[in-house]
């Protein structure tokens, strides 16, 4: 453990503006079937991909939550035509971009002893229970601490029974801010494994819509020539910077002095009556008259 300073706000549970739920009026219907429909996972926040969607496209997009263990069967099913997913995640037939890994951290009741630190690794949780819900995708090499007698069936079932200060949990950074309560905290494991995150969508069926998020989530830019549809109209024209006019003397040769003695701009040379002194060139000390 490290001592934790006197400003711990950032590791308490406390829900952001980018933690907050997506707005069920996304979700809406769309009986067009013209919407983009986007699957995610709980503890993941598609917004800032949302904003930049509407902002570039006339279609809607459908937000569409799917269980942490839907492992594709939603794409592949055809109910999402791509989907924000939590690895590990069964590739068939899947084409995949890795998109960013999770801190894990380790929640526990506000007057725990962990709690004094800013963060901790996982020799500090040997002699505590540790909670292991069914949904936990984190890849241990081996469990830390000592496993409780059940395993709860979900992180949110997890979370209760920590406030119940049956044991602590670790668990992905954001799914602790997703469960959030008042009588809990957290701090991040730094030895822990990562919990990754990735968009996933059939490989069979690649639409514009598809290449058109793929192009927002990697941060190609609007004018990106992929992603977007090629417009309609006359192709644009590459034009070819002009040549630069080359300065020339009266000789007509570019640059330096010309038979006339004339500069590269047309002026006359420095003193162009000037008369070399007699004797050695650059022989000094000699007085006037000295041969």
């Amino acid at each position: 453990m490290h001592p934790t300073s006197d400003n711990t706000a950032s590791a308490a549970l406390v829900e952001t503006p980018a933690n907050t739920a997506v707005s069920s009026a996304d979700a809406t219907a769309d009986p067009a079937g013209s919407a983009f429909r986007l699957g995610f996972v709980p503890g993941v926040n598609p917004a800032k991909w949302i904003g930049m969607w509407r902002e570039r496209r006339s279609e809607e997009l459908q937000l569409i939550p799917v269980d942490v263990l839907d492992d594709g069967a939603q794409v592949h099913a055809g109910a999402v035509h791509a989907a924000l997913v939590r690895l590990p995640v069964n590739r068939t037939d899947l084409d995949a971009i890795a998109l960013y890994e999770e801190v894990p951290v380790v929640i526990v009741p506000l007057d725990h002893l962990i709690t004094a630190a800013d963060d901790v690794t996982i020799s500090d949780l040997a002699d505590e229970v540790v909670l292991h819900p069914l949904d936990d995708l984190l890849q241990w090499p081996q469990l830390p601490g000592t496993p409780a007698r059940e395993r709860p069936a979900t992180t949110a079932d997890a979370v209760a029974l920590v406030a119940a200060g049956v044991g602590v949990l670790v668990a992905p950074m954001s799914l602790a801010r997703l469960h959030h309560r008042r009588d809990l905290t957290f701090r991040p494991l730094t030895d822990g494994p990562t919990s990754g995150i990735s968009l996933v969508w059939t490989q069979y069926e690649v639409t514009e819509q598809i290449e058109a998020f793929i192009g927002i989530v990697r941060g190609r830019t609007p004018n990106s020539s992929r992603g977007q549809l090629p417009e309609t109209g006359a192709p644009e024209r590459e034009t070819t910077p002009a040549p630069q006019p080359t300065s020339r003397n009266k000789t007509g040769r570019p640059g330096g002095r010309g038979k006339t003695g004339t500069t590269l701009r047309g002026l006359p040379p420095r003193n162009p009556g000037r008369k070399p002194k007699p004797g050695k060139a650059g022989r000094k000390g000699k007085g006037k008259g000295s041969r």
